[in-house]
């Protein structure tokens, strides 16, 4: 159990304003309702779990690092019971793809103090064949938004695994290296949920969502943000990638099992 002036001493601010912002849920049950948005997908862990993830590039999804884990004995998921489900809507996805590798942060410590591994709450999946789908366009990452600003979050959820909804708009309470506060609510199965921001470019993930919080009884989330820098986590992973493919070395995979969503309570 984590005190609300935990979490606002962690930001670095004296207090924590209560979500304001009015926030509407889209539905993305249609094809027309989904359109722009098939880079989504649900990411089903064995058979029985699953967790949103995010295609960057036409073979690389990111997600958060804690869906990998098996929440009953901490051990890796088999990067073999991993598949991730682009555009998953009622029944049928726009591609299916399993995974060949997946990599976190080698700072990352499933079960540790939340705080402490919400900036290492990475990962990113290796796809064993590329997706190459007009429909289905990479979505481009870009440095965490700033406090104060206007984002979306497009996820799966418990009560919504079947079809992805958007959120919108979620404001950004407060931000430090390796943490934001977002004032959006989500729920199990929104774990490595892009957070999104749009411009006249177009649309890019900013932060990834790590973990659903409560603020003095508020619903509040917690988010991982990726930063435009050499040092910033995604580009760490991406070298990590790079390093662990065939003839460069590897994970060895010592278990398997289900993996689950984990959230953290805040609670004055």
């Amino acid at each position: 159990m984590i005190h609300a002036r935990r979490l606002a001493l962690a930001l670095g601010l004296a207090a924590l304003a209560a979500p304001a912002s009015a926030q509407t849920m889209r539905a993305l049950q249609s094809a027309d309702q989904g359109r722009g948005w098939d880079a989504v997908g649900r990411i089903n862990i064995g058979q029985t779990g699953f967790c949103t993830g995010t295609l960057i590039a036409d073979d690389l999804v990111l997600t958060a690092a804690h869906c990998l884990y098996d929440k009953a004995t901490g051990q890796r998921v088999a990067d073999s019971d991993l598949t991730f489900l682009a555009g998953w809507r009622n029944g049928r996805a726009e591609a299916y793809r399993r995974v060949s590798r997946a990599v976190t942060p080698p700072a990352y410590r499933f079960g540790a103090k939340p705080l402490d591994m919400v900036g290492n709450d990475l990962a990113l999946l290796r796809l064993d064949h590329p997706i190459r789908l007009p429909q289905v366009a990479p979505v481009p990452t870009a440095p965490a938004a700033a406090p104060g600003a206007e984002v979306g979050i497009v996820s799966y959820a418990e009560d919504r695994s079947e079809a992805p909804s958007l959120q919108e708009v979620c404001t950004v309470l407060g931000r430090k290296p390796g943490l934001m506060v977002l004032d959006c609510a989500v729920e199990f199965g929104a774990s490595g949920a892009p957070v999104v921001v749009a411009d006249q470019t177009g649309v890019s993930i900013v932060s990834v969502i790590s973990a659903k919080a409560e603020m003095d009884g508020t619903p509040v989330s917690l988010a991982v943000p990726l930063a435009g820098t050499p040092e910033s986590p995604l580009a760490r992973l991406r070298a990590d990638m790079a390093a662990a493919e065939p003839g460069t070395g590897g994970v060895r995979v010592l278990s398997s099992g289900t993996g689950g969503a984990k959230f953290l309570r805040v609670s004055p």
